[in-house]
């Protein structure tokens, strides 16, 4: 009982995931300055940014569903520190597994978007409903493409559960070959979950001050941002888990050295590409993930089915 409390608590549990959040949030800051030629944030900044929203009041608005209000952003934090317990990290093992984890992975990590929604449509700021509507929008445009590209390999490895993907392909490495298109497809639809650009249009500044989170402030914006940063981790070990699983049965001390390396790529692609490209507009973002995402999301499928079927496996 006290391992578990200790694996749910610090590590790999909340304060892990706090702590690793706080620091992705400062290397894709940092990267994404010195990409623009810029100095960047020091090191404590999320820290400090965090520390000063959590010392100060939360504000309801006088129009606002209060119980919605308060709620949503402790439902963000809860799914997304709940969905790493499944995802098997620097071993074949998660912290839990069972056939059709993969699932429940997906379903937990879909919870905070609709969090954001609620929250701003509660909120009944005319600029909090148009970035809730816009973060709706926008789920069900990457969300599709996500979800088959995490799916295509658990066809091939003929499996829900992420840790028995684990181990069918870190015992079969060369299979990973068959996946860059899935694997692409994915950092492309994470790009859409974060709402990071070119897909941060429901958290458009220019155009809506903040979007959803308008009116939050105090702990529960606090808590709202730190569920994104946990989001982070979360969704580049998933995509980690399943498109690069690479030295899973090493030990402990260097299973977890090359898990950071692998969440160190996967934060460096998603800051070059919020670098590198403008943001879209909601007809555009919708029109690609539809129109060419979803299609060669539906292309991977097809290849591992095909391979599965050649293979006889």
């Amino acid at each position: 009982m006290l391992i578990s409390i200790f694996n749910l608590l610090v590590f790999p549990g909340i304060i892990f995931l706090g702590v690793a959040g706080m620091s992705a949030e400062f290397i894709d800051r940092k990267l994404y300055a010195r990409m623009q030629n810029r100095t960047g944030p020091p090191w404590f900044q999320p820290w400090a940014d965090f520390i000063k929203l959590v010392s100060k009041e939360d504000v309801v608005p006088t129009e606002a569903n209060p119980r919605m209000f308060r709620a949503m952003p402790i439902f963000a934090l809860t799914s997304t520190i709940t969905a790493s317990f499944y995802i098997p990290l620097w071993s074949t093992h998660a912290l839990y597994s069972f056939n059709g984890d993969l699932i429940v992975t997906i379903y937990l990590l879909t919870i905070p978007t609709l969090t954001y929604f609620l929250g701003g449509w509660y909120s009944t700021s005319l600029y909090s409903k148009i970035g809730a509507i816009r973060s709706l929008t926008q789920l069900f445009a990457y969300e599709v493409p996500l979800l088959m590209c995490i799916l295509a390999p658990a066809l091939l490895a003929n499996t829900w559960s992420l840790s028995e993907m684990a181990k069918f392909y870190s015992h079969h490495h060369w299979y990973w070959m068959f996946n860059l298109l899935g694997f692409a497809i994915s950092l492309i639809a994470l790009l859409g979950k974060l709402e990071k650009v070119p897909f941060d249009i429901p958290e458009a500044e220019t155009e809506i001050v903040g979007g959803t989170f308008t009116e939050y402030s105090g702990r529960l914006l606090a808590m709202f941002k730190l569920s994104i940063n946990i989001e982070t981790i979360v969704g580049a070990s998933l995509v980690s888990a399943v498109y690069l699983p690479f030295g899973l049965q090493l030990t402990p001390a260097l299973g977890i050295l090359l898990y950071v390396g692998k969440l160190l790529f996967i934060i460096s692609i998603l800051s070059l590409s919020r670098t590198i490209f403008a943001r879209f507009r909601m007809d555009q973002m919708v029109e690609f993930c539809w129109k060419i995402v979803s299609p060669l999301a539906f292309l991977q499928m097809l290849i591992c089915l095909i391979l599965k079927g050649v293979l006889a496996i």
